[in-house]
């Protein structure tokens, strides 16, 4: 590729000595050369700094740990390409990743893209998951030369439903982050990130069904290595809410409504598991409240729901549900 364009890749770390030299590595060995390699160390107590001399070619910069959001943001401070790709330090780029991205990318003058990849299961073997993504089934049609196009209201709608793009899977332009990754967030400061340009301004986007890189689980995983009710708890009932607030200017009607259907879905699923898995009656009745005071006929309609659905991951263990 001709007249590559300074590609800045920001791997934020905390504790990851074993796996974060694949996820260096995979990025050095990218097909696509004109890259900027930061390393934000996030307060590691392990051996990260020592194996870091090992890479002369990497920036590497430690901070006190404040999460995510905050290593990511203090990476993008350091960077000096106008492309940005955000690799988790337990993942692992093909070579091929940032190519085939960036010619996408720049081809259609979009503001970001976001690739497919191989999932790491903790109970079975690894799965493709952007093809068993129900969110995204609905614009497969549109598939041509392995990418689809995403254009604004497709974005504003399925982004305000679901986030199909973890960081590790972006590539993006800079001047498309408007204010970064967000700290207040709990577990989806990436997904708020994307929110807050495709709420913002219009915007375009697309993603491929080729499998362009692998995503490892381990317990420490901010989303994969919790357990179900605290995905419940942060993602889906507290950074909701917060998201709601942060956007509620921006947000047309039926887009709130979406959110606050959203957010109640998790307050009864995350009721049902107080009460049956925690014996706390009292607070399983707090949350039911919170979800009644906003629509009392939505809430009863989620009550089977989330019966259903607890049935479903019981069937299927691999896959975390949304709610």
């Amino acid at each position: 590729m001709a007249n590559q364009k300074l590609v800045t890749i920001i791997i934020p770390t905390y504790n990851r000595e074993k796996k974060l030299p694949d996820a260096i590595e995979s990025a050095i060995n990218q097909s696509y050369k004109n890259i900027q390699i930061v390393v934000i160390d996030d307060g590691s107590i392990d051996q990260t700094a020592e194996l870091i001399k090992k890479y002369p070619q990497i920036e590497y910069h430690y901070k006190q740990n404040g999460g995510q959001a905050s290593a990511r943001n203090l990476g993008l401070s350091y960077a000096k390409g106008s492309i940005i790709a955000s690799l988790d330090s337990d993942d692992i780029w093909h070579p091929d990743f940032l190519e085939q991205c960036i010619s996408k990318l720049e081809e259609e003058n979009l503001d970001f893209v976001f690739a497919n990849w191989e999932q790491e299961s903790k109970i079975g073997n690894p799965w493709d998951f952007l093809n068993n993504d129900p969110f995204l089934i609905p614009y497969f049609p549109k598939e041509q030369d392995n990418w689809v196009l995403l254009e604004y209201n497709e974005l504003r709608d399925l982004y305000l439903k679901s986030c199909p793009s973890p960081s590790s899977s972006v590539v993006i332009k800079r001047s498309s982050i408007l204010t970064g990754w967000d700290e207040e967030m709990n577990i989806g400061d990436d997904w708020c990130m994307y929110l807050e340009l495709i709420l913002s301004k219009p915007c375009r986007a697309a993603f491929t069904l080729q499998k362009l890189w692998k995503k490892r689980v381990d317990e420490i995983n901010i989303y994969d290595g919790r357990k179900w009710s605290e995905v419940l708890e942060f993602l889906y009932i507290a950074d909701v809410k917060a998201k709601i607030l942060k956007f509620e200017k921006l947000l047309k009607p039926n887009e709130r409504k979406i959110l606050d259907e959203r957010y109640m879905s998790g307050l009864v699923e995350f009721a049902k598991h107080n009460l049956i898995r925690e014996l706390n009656f009292k607070y399983s009745l707090n949350l039911m409240v919170k979800s009644f005071a906003i629509n009392i006929p939505f809430t009863l309609g989620q009550i089977p729901k989330v019966f259903m659905k607890g049935l479903q991951r019981k069937i299927n263990p691999q896959q975390k549900l949304n709610p």
